[in-house]
């Protein structure tokens, strides 16, 4: 009786007419069957399994021990139940086989999932930026890693290797769109997989970025060679490809692209646009100064030529595009940066007009004469009549600027009786200076320095006419007045 309850289906008790003790048996095996079945991945939990054993070897037990005080029907004998138990034991023996085989496909079933997974996070990575589809990429490659080196022998692991092909496949779609600086990212991103993956399930693909990374990174560092940050010219492409890729065909073709267009940019600054060709060079010059290979950084002084006709030629061109400020600053600069440069005087005689124009445009009507007339001079004699000296500047026929020093016992002028009264006081001694000028048409500028500390520059914008045959006078004075200013006192005598 023992043996036939072990079965589970409480034959012991049916025999001896137990039918209470059998239908608890019955109900006992249903409710493992209703906790088992279907199969789940994890098992059955251990508890239930546990608890179901105590109840078959209780039941095992109360059916021997009630065997013992009741008679069986004469037809049965100990020796035929007994073997019948033991047959009827193959039953749960060959229930627990069969379960393990469900639970090792809901297993499978479970790594399947997970594949598929896998492959929409790809899928869905695919149709986004790289930028935006690094998540979803990881995602994926983390299960595919643990499919691939966990759950190898599985139907899902065996499948893992075509799926990194795809993986690849995916993640390298814009260098294939010959979308070259887009696919850097991602490629680059594809020679990190081999350290996060077992690369016996990569194979040939481990390698396999290196190729289009090292043409991505060079066609797309060419196309940006001298381009202004808001372009994308900020990159570093060329640097990285000579230092990931020094002995790739793509390396050694970095110096011939940079020298090209390095002469390129050369010839344009004679050309329409001589401030952009400038810039360009300029950056040219810093990118070739930062690459890790001296015979290319070497090229960054073929640049220095072009640079210093750019400047020249970029003030020259914004003087004439009426762009005064952006023309003082470029040609002074010009001047003070290559002072045994044969046109720093020319150079600082264009800043001289263009400053002078920023305050009177006709000035600035065309480029000041690049040479000094013959002829006659007159003289022009100016006096200052300020607490503070001024600074003089004056293009025409010629062009240059003169200063003269404050007068210490002057005062500021207040009221419209300034331009009478100025340089007029009697027995008094201006300081002055005496300009000889060719005649012809002249616009001043007088830029007077005052206040506590003379930094405060007060400027006034004029023009005479200088003719022939006569000396010329000039005062300068401060006026409180507003609407006054400060400009010249002319009195033109005959000579």
């Amino acid at each position: 009786m023992a043996l036939l309850n072990l079965s589970g289906f409480g034959l012991g008790y049916a025999l001896m007419r137990c039918w209470v003790r059998a239908v608890l048996c019955w109900g006992v095996t249903g409710a493992l069957l209703w906790s088992v079945l279907p199969a789940d991945p994890d098992g059955a939990a251990g508890g239930v399994v546990v608890g179901y054993l105590v109840a078959l070897v209780l039941a095992a037990v109360d059916g021997a021990w009630a065997a013992r005080r009741r008679a069986v029907g004469g037809s049965w004998r100990p020796v035929v139940a007994a073997g019948a138990g033991l047959v009827l034991l193959a039953v749960p023996a060959g229930g627990v086989v069969a379960y393990g085989s469900a639970q090792d496909e809901a297993v499978e079933r479970m790594l399947l999932d997970r594949l598929e997974r896998g492959d929409r996070s790809v899928e869905t990575a695919s149709g986004k930026s790289f930028a935006e589809a690094r998540g979803d990429y990881r995602a994926a490659l983390a299960v595919y890693r643990d499919l691939g080196e966990k759950h190898a022998g599985s139907r899902a692991g065996k499948l893992v290797p075509k799926r990194l092909d795809a993986y690849y496949e995916a993640v390298s779609a814009p260098y294939r769109r010959k979308e070259l600086c887009e696919a850097i990212e991602p490629l680059t991103h594809l020679r990190t997989v081999p350290r996060s993956i077992d690369p016996k399930l990569l194979g040939d693909l481990a390698g396999y970025p290196d190729g289009p990374l090292a043409a991505s990174l060079y066609a797309c560092g060419v196309s940006k060679l001298g381009a202004a940050p808001k372009d994308g010219g900020d990159g570093d492409e060329l640097g990285e490809l000579l230092r990931t890729f020094p002995d790739s065909a793509q390396a050694g073709k970095v110096g011939p692209a940079v020298s090209r267009k390095i002469s390129e940019q050369n010839r344009a600054v004679r050309g329409s646009d001589p401030c952009a060709a400038r810039n360009t060079l300029r950056r040219l010059r810093t990118t070739a100064l930062a690459l890790p290979d001296k015979s290319v950084s070497a090229l960054a002084g073929s640049a220095d030529g072009g640079i210093r006709d750019g400047e020249y030629a970029c003030g020259i061109a914004q003087f004439k595009d009426k762009r005064f400020d952006e023309a003082r600053l470029t040609l002074t600069q010009f001047a003070a940066t290559y002072k045994k440069d044969g046109r720093g005087a020319r150079a600082r005689d264009v800043a001289i007009a263009a400053e002078i124009a920023g305050s009177r445009a006709a000035a600035g009507k065309h480029l000041p004469p690049s040479g000094s007339p013959g002829g006659a001079r007159m003289e022009l004699v100016i006096s200052n009549d300020a607490p503070d000296g001024v600074e003089i500047l004056y293009t025409g026929p010629v062009t240059g600027r003169t200063s003269i020093k404050g007068c210490g016992s002057c005062r500021t002028y207040s009221g419209i009786s300034a331009s009478l009264s100025a340089c007029k006081a009697g027995g008094k001694s201006y300081p002055k200076v005496t300009l000889r000028l060719p005649a012809g048409e002249y616009h001043f500028l007088y830029k007077h320095r005052g206040g506590a500390t003379r930094t405060v520059v007060s400027s006034y914008a004029d023009g005479s006419k200088i003719q022939p045959g006569y000396r010329y006078t000039g005062c300068t004075y401060v006026s409180s007045t507003p609407s006054l200013g400060i400009g010249p006192a002319d009195s033109v005598s005959n000579t």
